[in-house]
């Protein structure tokens, strides 16, 4: 019976014990020498071991958890790594758009971004709750609007370096109000290409990318300190 009951409630499960465990993570609660088992967390929710494993691989994926000879323990983020990820993340977007202003023949794609456009109206008009897994949404939009401008070894690059950071962006997404925000730069930005305003277009990316570096940074020294405390 209980394992029935699990199977068919695998979903709802395994989203639970990941996003529980994810905040705590996320905000320093699991000190960084902490072991999380199966068997301890599996008796924490009062479930099986199953959605408590694929939870356990979820935050693995995202690089929130390394697995130990036993157990998993918590990965502390490297600031200097940060740093040097964002710099390549920004040196990648803007080329989407500086290549359009240093070659007028460079034109973006703007079917791709009237339709992204789109998709961020009814994300303004409805946003959704704070949450760290906006992420996703967040990286899709930067992915398109690189695509866009037509080199496909750019955005392909730039998905590289996201999965190697969405980690920490997600930080980004904890911080009151900066959901709308980004929404409203998102728009900004997406508005100044497809009205062939690149130099404003060109600035207002910079900004984005540099305001979400700072929040972030500010977020995960905050966790890595209370990791550090963490009893």
């Amino acid at each position: 019976m209980s394992t029935r009951t699990d199977t068919a409630t695998a979903q709802p499960l395994r989203t639970r014990v990941y996003r529980e465990l994810r905040t705590e993570l996320m905000n320093g609660s699991i000190p960084v020498g902490e072991r999380l088992t199966e068997p301890k967390l599996s008796a924490r929710f009062g479930i099986s071991r199953t959605p408590v494993r694929e939870a356990l691989a979820m935050l693995c994926a995202d690089g929130l958890l390394r697995r130990e000879e036993y157990g998993f323990s918590p990965v502390p983020p490297s600031i200097p790594r940060i740093r040097d990820l964002y710099e390549l993340r920004i040196t990648l977007e803007l080329q989407g758009i500086a290549r359009a202003i240093d070659n007028p023949d460079v034109r973006h794609d703007r079917v791709a971004l009237t339709a992204e456009r789109e998709r961020w109206l009814r994300l303004s008009a409805h946003p959704p709750q704070q949450e760290p897994g906006f992420v996703v949404l967040d990286e899709e939009f930067h992915v398109a609007l690189l695509a866009a401008s037509g080199n496909a070894e750019l955005a392909g690059s730039l998905e590289s370096v996201n999965s190697r950071i969405r980690h920490v962006r997600m930080y980004d997404f904890m911080v009151n109000s900066r959901i709308e925000t980004s929404i409203a730069e998102h728009l900004a930005i997406v508005d100044a290409v497809l009205g062939d305003e690149l130099e404003l277009a060109h600035r207002l990316l910079h900004r984005h990318i540099g305001e979400s570096l700072a929040v972030v940074l500010d977020r995960v020294t905050r966790a890595v300190t209370a990791m550090s405390f963490a009893h």
